[in-house]
């Protein structure tokens, strides 16, 4: 390992432990946040464990900070992101922002009305905004029905059982801003059935 492997992987703890700490995080309440234990948690802090990458991106994700920030990378000079766009369930969903945890922005397309998936009203823990870039959303919230335009934005609590689609024989766009609980709602990917 080259010296400068070894002088990134030595900062790596003293950077974790100012992380929890200005967080106001206990080790205890640090493990329960990213399933690793308290030991682990110590070790890694006190530079008695090499750190690895199993063990860095839940730490990332529970300080809401970019992986590079742990191991101090230096500044790559490309401020630009990737577009690397997912499919689910008919859409296409955009991420805008890079950063581990916090809220992330997508855009997201919603084909024609009549060739989306069959509306199916879902939950979970979180709020969501969006904004319409493009074309014409549907939003179904409980039991209100709502038509939004180009220009126009919702703000929703999403334990409130919601749909999103296109309104008309064009295809959507939005801006779509949603936490960690939202990710995991709409990026999760789709189990595959067993029979």
């Amino acid at each position: 390992m080259s010296v400068t492997a070894a002088d990134v992987l030595a900062g790596v703890g003293p950077r974790l432990r100012a992380l929890r700490r200005a967080r106001g995080v206990t080790l205890a309440g640090l493990a329960a946040e990213t399933s690793l234990t308290t030991s682990t948690l110590s070790r890694l802090e006190n530079g008695k464990l090499r750190p690895t990458l199993e063990q860095l991106l839940p730490l990332a994700r529970a300080h809401g900070v970019p992986l590079d920030d742990l191991v101090a990378a230096p500044p790559t000079g490309d401020p630009r992101i990737h577009l690397r766009p997912i499919r689910r369930s008919g859409l296409t969903i955009v991420p805008l922002t890079r950063r581990a945890g916090g809220v992330q922005a997508y855009k997201v397309i919603y084909p024609p009305a009549g060739r989306s998936p069959t509306m199916k009203l879902q939950t979970h823990d979180g709020y969501e905004w969006f904004y319409v870039l493009n074309g014409r959303i549907r939003f179904v919230l409980g039991d209100q029905e709502f038509e939004l335009g180009p220009g126009e934005a919702a703000e929703f609590d999403t334990r409130t059982p919601h749909w999103l689609g296109s309104a008309d024989a064009q295809p959507a766009e939005t801006l779509t801003l949603f936490g960690a609980q939202g990710e995991r709602a709409h990026l999760s990917p789709v189990p595959t059935p067993t029979y």
